[in-house]
């Protein structure tokens, strides 16, 4: 499924970028995001499988981490492919210019080229010894394993998989999501996946335009800030590596809430007073550097790691569908909610977001690390 997301992403960034006409190019851009789907589904659940517990959420964070990469490295290369836009271009003067008829094109297009390298190199990936104990290839998991961790290793890990996975060498029945000890688990999941989204932060990936707009930017000085913010969502990212396997998941979790909860409220203020400059790319830049070295790794790390072995990818699969439910309609909504009730009630709106997620979290999340996929699973299901 990784190799077919890597040619759906191949494919979606040539043919976006060749587009002859606005439907073409939607098309082009759906093929391209269920290649996403795909991917943030099947990349952290795969690292966590593989993974051993003391380590597994610094792994999975680099997952994130390399996310992120990406998104400074479009950044960069989109700066370094436009022509500079003097000041007071007019929308029009824009589109006519070659930014708006070639250069948008060669900003897709380049796409391609990590998209060919995650097809080629996924060819040296081996499959999880978890999905292979629960397909009765016991055999091929052993060796994968003794190759992460050594013969004791893989022989331990081996007989708590499979203590966890009796009599369930089947494919799975959506009805046990539902069942009274698992529903519970399938809701926290599916609530921390779209408050990562709902936490407002891709407002500000999304929609960076027209937010550093209203602080009193130029195109030319936006796309620079563009590059700043990526800079600084990826120097966090490093953070999260470094404190999620020793401060642990939901501590930074509540950290993550309750900070950019503060930095939505500065942020209303400062757009509700008209005040506009560089405190605002400041708390951009804040929001950023908070979010990046919380909620954005350390959701997808509790995702990989809370659901039972037996329905975990049926569970992420749900969760992720969940996740990108939440981007559309946070993203489809914020002109909405900009323009009818502006840019400071709007923020306020997702600080008070922020809140409810620090207590959910605070009430419902149960802390991982250090523990096995096998120990979470008994705890969580012993509990509920």
């Amino acid at each position: 499924l990784l190799v077919l997301a890597a040619i759906l992403f191949t494919i979606s960034a040539i043919w976006t970028g060749m587009a002859n006409s606005f439907s073409v190019f939607v098309f082009a851009r759906i093929m391209g995001g269920i290649a996403i789907g795909l991917a943030s589904n099947l990349s952290p659940m795969y690292i966590a499988e593989v993974s051993p517990a003391e380590m597994r959420g610094r792994f999975v964070s680099i997952n994130q981490l390399t996310v992120v990469i990406g998104i400074l490295a479009a950044q960069i290369v989109n700066w370094l492919i436009a022509e500079p836009v003097p000041q007071g271009f007019t929308a029009e003067q824009i589109l006519n210019s070659w930014n708006g008829q070639s250069g948008w094109r060669w900003m897709f297009e380049s796409c391609a080229i990590p998209a060919a390298l995650f097809f080629i190199l996924m060819f040296l990936v081996p499959e999880s010894p978890r999905w292979l104990v629960k397909n009765g290839k016991d055999n091929l998991a052993f060796d994968i394993l003794r190759k992460i961790g050594g013969e004791a290793y893989a022989n331990n890990e081996l007989v708590q998989i499979k203590s966890t996975l009796v009599n369930e060498i089947e494919k799975v029945n959506f009805k046990d999501l539902f069942q009274p000890k698992v529903r519970k688990i399938l809701f926290i999941g599916i609530f921390l996946a779209v408050f990562q989204q709902w936490c407002g932060i891709n407002v500000i990936f999304n929609y960076a335009e027209e937010v550093f707009s209203s602080a009193g930017y130029g195109v030319s000085d936006i796309l620079l800030n563009i590059v700043i913010t990526g800079i600084v969502n990826l120097a966090f990212t490093f953070v999260a590596i470094n404190t999620v396997d020793k401060w642990g998941r939901k501590k930074l979790m509540l950290l993550g809430s309750a900070g950019l909860a503060i930095i939505y409220v500065l942020m209303g203020a400062s757009y509700y007073f008209h005040s506009s400059g560089i405190h605002v790319l400041l708390l951009v830049i804040a929001a950023i550097a908070c979010y990046s070295c919380t909620l954005a790794p350390i959701v997808w790390v509790l995702l990989s790691e809370i659901f039972p072995n037996r329905i975990r990818g049926a569970a992420m699969s749900i969760s992720v569908f969940a996740l990108w439910i939440g981007c559309f309609l946070l993203t489809y909504t914020f002109p909405i909610l900009n323009k009818s009730l502006g840019a400071a009630y709007t923020f306020w709106i997702y600080g008070a977001i922020c809140v409810i997620g620090f207590i959910f979290v605070k009430s419902q999340v149960k802390e991982t690390k250090g523990k096995t996929l096998e120990q979470i699973e008994r705890e969580l299901v012993d509990e509920n």
